[in-house]
């Protein structure tokens, strides 16, 4: 072989290499070279936003990384579907804004949505900074409860896995659940003050194969709230407290609402807790079905009210206390519902 031939082979091999490092370069996308700052002053949401419409863009899996430092964001909407899995690692401290009138058309702070193979993970924290919001619920004066952004929406998410993560002092719930299916949340920890209002932990609605295994839930609502339309949910190895215990519901109060079945809560423990674990429909609820539920292996201490199936639920007192209509929310048999 000349040494023309062995020098454009050397030059082949060289240039192939660097094509490989690149590639494997492209396939992470780190918030900072976007122009995020992380100082906890400027608003670092477009970076995010950026770094995420590319990594959405790629054609092969990709990782954004958020790493530590303290990054003010405005309301962020993840958004697919994107043409591979894609992971989001955070390890920063993402924090809502103060100012709650800047908020008050965001339904939510941070959503994931219409996305295949999400991966969102690391040791960061969302925080939501909600203890002025909180002095300006009204909720419990006139039942709207709709002005105050959630701080975690994951909609129409498949195949997904959220660990690690921790959301502390949410302006309303913490998490929300709608339309997933294969959904696992795993290690996660939520944290608000036991007055908090309305900081439910995690809701889920209108989902299947939602799995929460292993998390730490200190709030001032539900640690766990499933609505209507869930169907095989798995809630195992929950720490919940303060708060207002596990529910399944409140159910019944809008028209045609989906059934709620396969729900397993199991190898909990509920401490300083309103309730422990409870089944809520509203008076007059309209026509619809709970089913096939289980709880079991469960550790209450200085627990209010241990076990309730509340069929009279009415938070704020506006409701009709009419008997439930004849074939509405149907308690699961009590033989399959608390198990020892």
């Amino acid at each position: 072989m000349s040494s023309s031939t062995i020098s454009r082979s050397t030059t082949f091999i060289l240039f192939l290499f660097i094509g490989l490092i690149t590639n494997a370069q492209a396939a992470d996308f780190h918030v900072k070279r976007y122009g995020a700052r992380a100082n906890g002053n400027s608003d670092d949401s477009q970076a995010i936003m950026k770094a995420w419409k590319d990594a959405c863009s790629s054609t092969k899996p990709s990782k954004i990384v958020i790493p530590g430092g303290r990054y003010v964001v405005d309301s962020m909407k993840f958004q697919g579907p994107c043409l591979a899995p894609i992971h989001v690692q955070v390890e920063g401290r993402l924090q809502a804004p103060t100012n709650i009138k800047k908020m008050r058309n965001d339904a939510s702070w941070i959503v994931f949505q219409y996305i295949n193979g999400l991966t969102l993970s690391g040791k960061g924290t969302f925080d939501g900074r909600g203890s002025l919001a909180w002095k300006q619920n009204q909720c419990a004066s006139s039942g709207k409860c709709g002005s105050l952004p959630i701080s975690l929406r994951f909609y129409s998410l498949n195949n997904s896995l959220i660990k690690d993560i921790t959301s502390t002092d949410s302006k309303f719930f913490h998490v929300n659940v709608h339309n997933c299916r294969n959904l696992t949340l795993q290690n996660i920890n939520i944290d608000a003050p036991g007055d908090s209002p309305n900081t439910d932990g995690i809701h889920i609605g209108g989902s299947s194969g939602v799995t929460i295994h292993n998390a730490r839930i200190k709030t001032g609502d539900d640690c766990v709230s499933i609505g209507d339309g869930s169907q095989q949910i798995k809630v195992e190895k929950v720490t919940c407290g303060p708060g207002h215990g596990i529910s399944i519901g409140s159910l019944g109060k809008y028209k045609n609402e989906k059934p709620v079945s396969g729900i397993t809560v199991r190898d909990c423990t509920i401490t300083n807790t309103m309730f422990g674990v409870r089944i809520k429909s509203w008076p007059a609820s309209t026509k619809g079905i709970a089913s096939n539920m289980q709880f079991e292996s469960i550790v209450m201490n200085n627990v209010g009210t241990p076990i309730l199936i509340d069929q009279q639920y009415c938070p704020y007192g506006t409701c009709n206390r009419q008997p439930a209509i004849a074939g509405s929310v149907v308690p699961p048999a009590c033989t399959r519902a608390f198990a020892a």
